[in-house]
């Protein structure tokens, strides 16, 4: 059967980037209980305001949150080989399963909007992905990417870096799981995350500090607003 434009693409591009970049992937659960508590809550204005609010809206500002602590993961490897090169803008993309193959929309400037903001363009470019409508800029200029496979199930993948990039985030299904609280065991909701980064511009302990920070970002959404 012959492939689509898309998924040759993909495929050239997934080929190249796993031959060119070391990569590793580090693994880690964070809590969403009150996150996810909070987002059912705002259900009824997301009705008003003909917009479904995701969980990816929060990811996309918690993955910008943690890019501005830890810029070391927002670089990018130059084709020279002795240099890298520091971003300070935070376009995040998010992949999207289509009926023609994988495509990586950015969403540009997340730090500087708000999640309803980023709730609605996250709509608007998944849309597009799947009526075939992106546009090559759509899918250019991004920092990070975010891969989320939570709707179909998983309890764990290890996505490869879209090189230029040097980082993507895999999130898989989340799961009612028995936490210890220092006194017992109490159900709360963990989302399984991993996180693979280009180690020639990501050493562990970088990684290790970026990841301890998204969760306790996911675990505690008002240290966005810190």
């Amino acid at each position: 059967m012959p492939l689509s434009k898309v998924a040759r693409l993909t495929a050239s591009n997934m080929a190249r980037n796993w031959l060119n970049a070391p990569m590793v992937t580090q693994f880690d659960d964070a809590d969403i209980t009150e996150l996810e508590a909070f987002r059912k809550e705002l259900k009824a204005e997301g009705e008003k305001r003909d917009i479904k609010m995701t969980p990816i809206p929060f990811l996309l500002k918690a993955c910008a949150k943690a890019l501005a602590e830890n810029p070391v993961i927002n670089r990018s490897w130059h084709s020279s080989g002795g240099k890298v090169i520091q971003k300070h803008y935070y376009h995040i993309g998010m992949a999207v399963d289509t009926p023609r193959g994988l495509v990586v929309p950015v969403i540009r400037d997340v730090d500087k909007k708000g999640l309803w903001e980023l709730a609605e363009e996250a709509g608007v470019m998944a849309a597009k992905a799947r009526d075939g409508k992106l546009s090559a800029a759509d899918m250019q200029g991004g920092c990070f990417s975010i891969s989320s496979l939570g709707a179909i199930g998983g309890r764990g993948f290890t996505p490869i870096v879209n090189s230029p990039e040097a980082g993507i985030l895999g999130i898989s299904k989340a799961s009612i799981q028995p936490v210890w609280n220092g006194a017992e065991f109490e159900p709360r909701q963990m989302l399984p995350l991993g996180f693979t980064y280009d180690h020639r511009v990501v050493n562990g302990a970088d990684a290790g500090r970026f990841m301890t920070y998204l969760v306790a970002l996911l675990g505690d959404i008002r240290r966005l607003l810190l």
